[in-house]
């Protein structure tokens, strides 16, 4: 089976984990997008630590879970994050959007100082 969008797929397995009430899950295969969207995750303390297992394949990455995250793909203008911020999130000081920038993978409020727009990849709260 050939994978068309291996972020979704992973985002797909982290939420079944999640809801089914699991602490670890595990990934496959392993991607640079998918490292810097859990360390995204991590920074903000959503997940826990992920270990990267190189199995002389494609690789798998081992999550702990703690908190929750869904996937959208929107393309955003900078002058439209925060109508995005405010629809996508339950309150302003609450969760974070993961955009992929220009400038790198980010959340919405490095891209809000950075003052750059892009698409994106999912949320958490």
């Amino acid at each position: 089976m050939v994978r068309m969008n291996v972020l979704a797929d992973a985002l797909k397995s982290i939420n079944n984990a999640e809801k089914r009430g699991k602490r670890q899950v595990i990934i496959r295969p392993s991607s640079k997008v998918i490292v810097r969207f859990l360390t995204v995750m991590m920074k903000h303390g959503y997940i826990g630590e992920f270990e990267i297992v190189d199995d002389h394949r494609a690789g798998k990455i081992v999550v702990n879970l703690t908190g929750r995250i869904n996937n959208p793909r929107f393309d955003i203008r900078m002058a439209d994050l925060e109508k995005w911020t405010s629809n996508l999130l339950p309150s302003r000081q609450f969760g974070f959007l993961v955009l992929t920038t220009s400038s790198g993978i980010m959340d919405h409020e490095e891209a809000r100082r950075k003052h750059a727009g892009g698409k994106i990849l999912g949320f958490f709260f």
